[in-house]
């Protein structure tokens, strides 16, 4: 296969542009000593991106506000399966399930 100047180019600037924003805060911050309170705030950065992600997953529907849904009430047994077990195997199966058997009674 050949590979033209062009598409290597593509190739080269979508990796850089990729590994850019991941190491050079890396980098950065790896010789810097972060005050106590910023990484207090930095501690919540993972559970609010997932959190934001979820809730759009789970309450936006064609780019509007749906409170009840099948999602939602599959993200309610998944919940508690998350909360007990601390599994990500057994969420993931529990949330599966769930949707599947909703899907197929309700939807």
């Amino acid at each position: 296969m050949e590979v033209s100047g062009y598409m290597l180019v593509i190739i080269l600037g979508s990796a850089l542009v990729t590994v850019i924003p991941r190491v050079l805060p890396l980098m950065l911050l790896s010789r810097v000593q972060l005050p106590e309170w910023a990484m207090r705030w930095l501690h919540y950065v993972p559970v609010s991106v997932m959190a934001a992600m979820i809730g759009q997953e789970l309450w936006i529907k064609n780019g509007e506000l749906e409170l009840f849904n099948l999602k939602v009430l599959a993200a309610v047994p998944t919940l508690l399966v998350a909360i007990y077990t601390r599994s990500l195997l057994g969420t993931v199966i529990t949330g599966i399930l769930t949707l599947m058997i909703l899907r197929y009674w309700l939807g």
